[in-house]
């Protein structure tokens, strides 16, 4: 079974592993179905989905009705205003059938002119606020993409107490001085305030070069089970980072069974043969491949 931890100050153990539901939101409902009960049977107990992840929610709200008190349940919104926040979280909790979320997120918050308008009067924090003040949230995260990310999340916390962050982590992207330094003070002052810290892109390999005709994630992932292994031991072999899964469920088996084998981080010399051999290059440069 996958290792649990605190996440933050929740007051929840969640799996280390935590669902991407994003992985849902092309599926029929079958699929999503022997999909959550993979998920279910390695022990994952938190599922974080979004209200931009297609049919996410909707292909998640049969297998709620029977497991939501089994779980610690995250979306997130794309609005950054409050009544479009305050729209959209409604239209989330029908879709999920749920009467609440344990966290909500404000998806991408990295432009400037977005995360200004999240924080003044009449934004999408003050929203969700009041949405946790109701009971209808009862934690408030960030989330994000690129290397600016964990430089923008430690903005944040400095002008809200947000419970949880979460931003890419994998060797590619720690190899770059710059960005790791940037890591290195968030995860320091997430470590002082007890904010839950997740991470993404683990098993990324590079962006596609000739992209199929059906892809399950915006990027290309790696494939070798063992290089696998060892992107999700780079990441679990931290303390207190949170790992969530890629989009592509056809990878969920791969990854769910090298986290519940996870011993200590993989060695530099092991995870830069990877590099290697494997074809892995950066998916954001801080310029023009920010954007996704």
């Amino acid at each position: 079974m996958i290792d649990r931890a605190p996440f933050g100050r929740t007051g929840h153990q969640s799996s280390r592993v935590i669902f991407g539901a994003a992985a849902l939101g092309s599926m029929g409902q079958e699929r999503a179905d022997v999909v959550l009960a993979e998920v279910t049977a390695a022990g994952v107990n938190h599922i974080d989905t979004a209200a931009s992840y297609g049919d996410s929610e909707l292909r998640l709200a049969p297998w709620l009705a029977d497991h939501r008190h089994e779980v610690f349940l995250a979306s997130k919104t794309d609005r950054r205003d409050a009544e479009g926040a305050r729209t959209q979280l409604e239209l989330s909790l029908r879709r999920l059938g749920v009467e609440r979320l344990d966290l909500i997120q404000f998806h991408n918050l990295v432009e400037r002119e977005d995360w200004e308008t999240v924080h003044r009067p009449g934004g999408a924090l003050e929203a969700m606020i009041a949405a946790r003040d109701e009971g209808l949230v009862d934690h408030i995260g960030i989330t994000g993409h690129g290397t600016r990310i964990p430089r923008m999340h430690i903005r944040s916390l400095g002008e809200f107490d947000y419970d949880s962050v979460l931003f890419p982590y994998n060797f590619s992207m720690m190899s770059d001085p710059a960005y790791r330094s940037d890591v290195e003070e968030l995860l320091g002052l997430c470590s002082l305030r007890r904010v839950a810290t997740q991470t993404i892109k683990a098993v990324a390999r590079r962006r596609w070069r000739e992209a199929p005709a059906r892809r399950f994630s915006w990027y290309e992932p790696l494939r070798d089970p063992d290089a696998i292994g060892r992107a999700v031991h780079y990441v679990l072999g931290r303390p207190g980072l949170f790992l969530n899964t890629t989009s592509d469920a056809r990878l969920l088996p791969t990854i769910l069974e090298a986290a519940a084998d996870v011993g200590g981080v993989p060695t530099d010399e092991a995870m830069r043969a990877d590099v290697e051999a494997q074809g892995i290059e950066p998916l954001f440069d801080g310029g023009d491949l920010e954007r996704i």
